[in-house]
């Protein structure tokens, strides 16, 4: 006897795809911004890029990328019924975030002493701009991540209610996304 296959349903919460829908569309206008001044101001632009260390974006995107690796494999865990091990998980994606942290706070203390605040010059209005909207968005994913990991640990995710696990995860993969645009538009692309 053939039994017919689960219906596919869309992870998480839907309210949470409406919500990653309206940050990405915020995110889509800044980086939009950027893009077009860079085009009409590309020397600035030139000039502020070289005061980045690409090594340090580097270092922040395989950092984020590591995070959302070991969050994707916590609701893997978490829906093979192993949430203390999906717990775990978590723990070690929020080590990993916390990476992230210090290297982007390191960038920004050596940017700042070196005079290169926000009104600087357009480039760095606009670094400061985007780069600070993500960096508070990388604190609320941890945040949620963290909620999340608690929640494994106290199992309450069990069987097929998924959709805590699943909407936290996805807003860090949200944070990955915006940062895998980020990362080449603002130390790579000239």
């Amino acid at each position: 006897m053939c039994t017919s296959p689960e219906p596919r349903r869309l992870p998480g919460d839907l309210a949470m795809w409406f919500f990653i829908l309206a940050e990405l569309s915020v995110f889509a206008i800044l980086i939009l911004a950027f893009a077009v001044t860079q085009v009409l101001k590309p020397e600035v632009f030139a000039d502020g890029r070289a005061q980045l260390d690409t090594s340090t974006g580097l270092a922040m995107t395989l950092s984020l990328l590591t995070t959302g690796l070991f969050a994707a494999l916590a609701v893997q865990r978490v829906r093979l019924g192993r949430s203390r091990e999906g717990g775990a998980l978590l723990v070690g994606a929020l080590l990993v975030a916390l990476v992230y942290v210090g290297i982007k706070l390191g960038e920004y203390a050596h940017l700042a002493a070196a005079g290169l605040g926000l009104e600087h010059s357009t480039f760095f209005t606009l670094y400061w701009i985007l780069t600070g909207f993500h960096f508070l968005h990388v604190l609320l994913g941890m945040v949620i991540l963290g909620w999340v990991a608690v929640g494994c640990w106290r199992r309450a995710y069990p069987g097929t209610g998924l959709s805590g696990v699943e909407s936290g995860v996805l807003y860090w993969h949200m944070v990955d996304l915006v940062w895998v645009v980020l990362f080449p538009l603002v130390y790579v692309i000239g």
